[in-house]
């Protein structure tokens, strides 16, 4: 599998043509989605770098060549972290996750490395010791399920996702990586009153990784041709500033939607493996066309159906139960394989499952090119201090 994450005749930015043909919403789109969290960017970062605590990493002069360090992939989905850490160079050693589909996915395109399709409640120390055979793990990387979490759901407290961090937090002490690392969705650092991302701190440094640091990353300005915001949180046991990538692109110049899927307008549904999408009838589809960039069919559910602008990044892409954006140009949604060229996925990584269920899985994915720069980064710290 080769680190090919956007079409080879794709312009990676806009161009000037396709900004002067941009609807006037198309930058506060862009501009929206960056600012949302833009005040509590800043923040932790403001207070983060008082500490010490994390250190920014040149990823693109790191090399990515084959190298021994070693990861795991706990709540590994479909693969998105998974891949991204691969293609740094890294060599997976075990993966986890409880949903089949993406566990079929994970063996297809990872046929030699260990996986776990179980409750992460059920892995005993002991299955991780049989699995690992007692080689030292660098890097454990995780998402724990995010639905209590997000701004798009109920943020409710009590929702029983929001403790799996636990479980999480108990395989890490077992495995005793040299770094470890957990993304999620922004809002978990907001959700009661902060109760939830101090719990998170404090139990951290309570297994020995203590100076957790966290920041909120943006997959556009690390090359992604998507609008893709994660809290990322990462921590060491070597009293070490935690590395993060350095984001290289700015607003002005992140990479279009078309930049990665305008080559599939023309091709078949099924000319490419997993190009498949929901099929509407003549009556929906006319009430699609009405639809203008960035508005949606619904007024309740204004996430489902929403039109995709051009000439900027997609809009973060979700699977909607069904629900998918709809092309910024054709009136259908978009297909799975279109959404996994917006998750950086290369077109020779393939889903297993139901067409429904791969739009699931690649809307649950982390962007690969985010997780290739995280772990470049890591990968760079650890070279550097030879841990």
């Amino acid at each position: 599998m080769q680190l090919n994450f956007l079409p080879q005749n794709a312009n990676p930015t806009p161009t000037p043509e396709n900004r002067s043909k941009k609807n006037p919403r198309t930058a506060n789109s862009t501009k929206e989605s960056a600012s949302r969290y833009s005040k509590l960017k800043a923040t932790l970062e403001r207070d983060l770098i008082a500490k010490g605590q994390w250190c920014e990493i040149d990823t693109t002069a790191v090399s990515n060549a084959p190298c021994n360090l070693s990861y795991v992939d706990l709540f590994s989905g479909a693969g998105g972290l998974s891949l991204g850490a691969q293609q740094s160079g890294l060599r997976k050693a075990l993966s986890l996750e409880i949903d089949p589909d993406a566990s079929d996915t994970i063996r297809r395109n990872f046929p030699h490395s260990p996986h776990l399709e179980m409750p992460i409640e059920e892995v005993s120390p002991e299955i991780l010791h049989q699995t690992l055979k007692g080689h030292q793990v660098n890097i454990v990387f995780g998402g724990p399920p995010c639905g209590g979490f997000s701004v798009a759901g109920l943020r409710n407290p009590q929702d029983p996702r929001n403790r799996l961090f636990q479980e999480y937090i108990r395989l890490v002490e077992h495995i005793k990586p040299d770094y470890v690392v957990m993304e999620n969705v922004p809002g978990i650092l907001s959700i009661d009153h902060g109760k939830v991302k101090d719990e998170i701190l404090r139990q951290f440094a309570q297994i020995g990784y203590p100076d957790m640091s966290i920041r909120i990353l943006e997959a556009a300005a690390l090359g992604a041709p998507q609008l893709r915001t994660r809290a990322i949180f990462i921590a060491n046991r070597h009293q070490l500033p935690n590395p993060y990538p350095q984001e290289f692109l700015t607003r002005p110049n992140y990479r279009s939607i078309e930049s990665a899927i305008d080559d599939l307008k023309s091709v078949p549904r099924h000319g490419l493996p997993n190009h498949e999408w929901t099929r509407h009838s003549p009556k929906f589809e006319a009430l699609i066309a009405q639809v203008p960039p960035g508005g949606s069919l619904y007024q309740t559910f204004r996430d489902a159906f929403k039109r995709q602008y051009q000439g900027v990044p997609s809009m973060a892409i979700k699977e909607n139960h069904g629900g998918c954006h709809i092309h910024y140009e054709l009136n259908r949604v978009l297909s799975a394989r279109e959404m996994a060229r917006l998750q950086t996925f290369p077109d020779d990584f393939i889903f297993s499952g139901r067409f429904k269920r791969v739009y699931w899985q690649i809307g649950n994915a982390v962007p690969c090119l985010m997780a290739y720069h995280i772990a470049l980064a890591i990968r760079c710290q650890l070279e550097k201090t030879g841990f």
